[in-house]
């Protein structure tokens, strides 16, 4: 469904409602920035996959993050061949709580199962994408984490349009290049060892298998379009484990952390006590 093209001209960071608030974008904001048509915007609303934007003045329709991320991972959902029916099925499992970052992980791994053809932007059409100006240094970020690749043009770049998103947000989280680079390599090494497994595992006790079942042609067809639409509910179910893992890994780190300091406390206290 997702007609490119976008609406407006222009990098745009839309407006603000207050500190944390995020940005508040317009319907053709929110367009230019996902890269499809207002239509598009509007056709979702319509069916109920994206939330009705907030009231504005004058009664314009504001749309934030929320909005941005949940429109861009319909729409790598629909690239993966599901339904509509299917969309809203997939977005109904997803936690209440998942925040736009959460919802930007899940699209950034969705993408990952059939990764999209490299999209040739200017710096301008990247600024338009990104909704902000970019310095060289954000730029040599962006890089790192694999969202976009430099050409012979110092103008022109090579964008992930999965990656892109989730980048652009994390370009002010105060993280070292170099652990940037880190993390990519380590996120690449463990997820194709993940992916290698998983074709190991379904190859040897579904494919096998069934073929070895001597099937009807059109009965293979139809289980090969079946394993496609599987893609994206593994996708999930990997995108869930991990955020679960790292929340407890983040939480036992802050365990941790705050026992050292009520120790530190307690010695501070008692060192104090013997002073006396």
């Amino acid at each position: 469904m997702g007609e490119h093209g976008g609406a407006g001209t222009g990098a745009t960071t839309g407006a603000t409602t207050g500190a944390g608030a995020g940005p508040r974008l317009t319907v053709d904001e929110l367009a230019a920035r996902a890269g499809v048509t207002v239509r598009t915007v509007r056709f979702y609303g319509t069916k109920g996959l994206l939330p009705p934007p907030e009231l504005g003045p004058r009664r314009v329709g504001l749309y934030g993050a929320a909005h941005l991320d949940r429109l861009e991972l319909i729409e790598e959902l629909q690239r993966q061949g599901l339904t509509l029916a299917a969309i809203e099925r997939y977005l109904a499992r997803l936690p209440e709580d998942s925040s736009p970052l959460d919802l930007a992980i899940h699209r950034a791994l969705v993408a990952s199962w059939t990764p999209e053809t490299p999209e040739e932007a200017t710096r301008t059409q990247l600024e338009r994408r990104a909704g902000r100006g970019l310095t060289e240094e954000q730029v040599e970020r962006l890089a790192a984490m694999g969202a976009l690749e430099r050409t012979g043009d110092p103008e022109v770049f090579r964008v992930d349009p999965g990656l892109l998103p989730l980048g652009v947000r994390i370009l002010d989280v105060p993280i070292p290049l170099e652990t940037l680079l880190a993390a990519r390599g380590v996120v690449l090494e463990h997820s194709r060892a993940t992916a290698r497994e998983l074709q190991r595992l379904f190859r040897e006790t579904v494919w096998k298998p069934y073929r070895e079942s001597e099937p009807e042609p059109a009965e293979l067809a139809r289980m090969r379009a079946l394993t496609d639409h599987i893609q994206p509910m593994v996708a999930q179910a990997l995108v869930t484990a991990f955020q679960r893992y790292l929340r407890e890994e983040l939480g036992e780190e802050l365990r941790q952390e705050h026992e050292h300091e009520h120790q530190h406390q307690h010695e501070q206290e008692h060192e104090q006590k013997q002073a006396r």
